[in-house]
């Protein structure tokens, strides 16, 4: 390969790696506010006058969402605590892989507690537990197919997986 030709494809490499930590950075800057923003309720929640009188059902429901929202949100801002301790980047590849690995398991949690939220709001607005599980379920449901099946389905076809 010529020295043209390798300039060419390292400068091609470094600006999708760039490229990929921008798309990754505008992810997060979507996800980051609704988990803080739904952390921060969570967080003022059990110091509500209110809070005391909720069934211990209930609160086992908020306690589940309470740590799966912060968990998210320490998945979430984990790429950033590492990249500035790791500045400058020696190896950007394998750090851009690792930050999406951290985005995509943030997810995970995050998917959960809304889901709980959605549920814990609704057994106190709605009378019927089933119906707060039920909507609960159509969340679910939602997320399920918006945030993990459509994506997966299309990333496998592009691969080449599916026909």
């Amino acid at each position: 390969m010529s020295g043209n030709s390798q300039a060419a494809t390292t400068n091609s490499t470094s600006e999708r790696d760039d490229g990929d930590l921008t798309d990754l950075l505008s992810e997060l800057r979507v996800l980051l506010p609704g988990a803080q923003t739904l952390a921060a309720f969570l967080i003022i929640l059990p110091f509500n006058a209110g809070f005391a009188e909720i069934r211990s059902e209930e609160k086992a429901v908020y306690v589940v969402t309470f740590l799966c929202s912060i968990l998210a949100l320490i998945l979430f801002t984990a790429p950033a605590a590492q990249h500035r301790l790791q500045r400058p980047l020696r190896n950007r590849e394998g750090f851009k892989n690792t930050a999406t690995r951290f985005v995509i398991a943030g997810l995970v949690p995050l998917s959960l507690a809304l889901i709980l939220a959605t549920q814990l709001v609704l057994s106190e607005v709605v009378a019927t537990r089933w119906v707060s599980w039920s909507v609960a379920g159509v969340v679910a449901l939602v997320i399920l197919v918006l945030w993990w099946i459509v994506p997966t389905r299309r990333h496998a076809k592009q691969a080449g997986f599916e026909d």
